[in-house]
């Protein structure tokens, strides 16, 4: 794992979210998906976001942190023969590849790579 990659948080209502993590806690935009039920916050000069999940487009969507990896798919081979079961096997997003998964405590997690 190289480096917290993002943190994925449910809300059910996005343009409500928005006001909260953009007006009173005062974060700024990171970039803004709305249209695809995504809205990401900077916090400070950390590369590492907080992305807003609309639960209406994402209904199952339950807290999630992300790793940064080198290689998504290598990562995900050592971690199955590990006997970590993922959530599907890794699918291409807009920036790379990513794999999701449980802890053994219901916990969800991620690795990812910035891998066309």
């Amino acid at each position: 794992m190289k480096g917290y990659d993002n943190f994925f948080l449910p809300v059910d209502d996005l343009d409500a979210a928005k006001r909260f993590y953009g007006g009173a806690l005062g974060l700024d935009l990171k970039f803004d998906f709305s249209d695809s039920g995504m809205s990401a916050y900077r916090v400070g000069q950390e590369e590492p976001a907080i992305i807003l999940k609309d639960k209406c487009r994402f209904p199952v969507q339950k807290p999630v942190t992300w790793f940064e990896v080198s290689d998504v798919k290598a990562q995900y081979r050592r971690m199955r023969a590990d006997g970590i079961a993922f959530l599907s096997e890794p699918f291409h997003m807009r920036t790379g590849w990513t794999a999701e998964f449980e802890d053994p405590f219901g916990n969800r997690l991620g690795i990812t790579n910035y891998l066309q």
